[in-house]
């Protein structure tokens, strides 16, 4: 990772600030039954712990031990269901399936090639009728677009605006 993020969770309580608006109001409107969801560059937990407290169970994935730790050690302190696991996504393969898989500003970190094989490799682990929630570079959809194209899934499109890809698996 270019930029050290391990170092900046460890010196900065809640780094990145709120959770992205969009994908607020998408979790706001899912009904409230319990979802399997994937944050993937999960960071400190800006989008995990408010998932985890609409009672989905949520498994977050960093690189960053120490955005990690901070995401554990709030979850435990509220009881949430959250699974922390330190790995880089580059080499990362979920274990089963997900009603939810949500990369939120994480891909554009990596090159190209590594962004789109990673896409490939999640989109695999979305649960029949599931979601892929992207948040990104708009200057990078078009590339996922193509992944999801090639997939050999069917995908409909729930948002695609300003570097917001929402679509769910048919």
């Amino acid at each position: 990772m270019a930029f050290d993020y391990d170092k900046l969770y460890r010196e900065t309580p809640w780094a990145l600030g709120d959770p992205t608006p969009d994908i607020v109001a998408f979790f706001e409107q899912l009904p409230r039954t319990p979802l399997r969801v994937l944050d993937v560059g999960c960071g400190q937990g800006r989008d995990a712990l408010f998932i985890a407290r609409f009672g989905h169970r949520v498994v977050g994935v960093d690189i960053s031990a120490n955005g990690i730790d901070d995401l554990v050690r709030s979850a435990a302190k509220e009881a949430l269901p959250i699974e922390g696991i330190v790995a880089d996504i580059v080499f990362y393969t979920p274990d089963g399936d997900f009603d939810v898989v949500l990369i939120d500003r994480t891909l554009h970190m990596l090159p190209e090639a590594d962004r789109l094989a990673v896409l490939a490799r999640l989109i695999g682990h979305v649960a029949p009728g599931g979601w892929l929630l992207i948040a990104d570079e708009a200057s990078n959809m078009a590339g996922f677009k193509t992944v999801l194209a090639k997939s050999g899934r069917r995908w409909d499109s729930e948002l695609d605006r300003r570097g917001h890809l929402f679509v769910r698996m048919l």
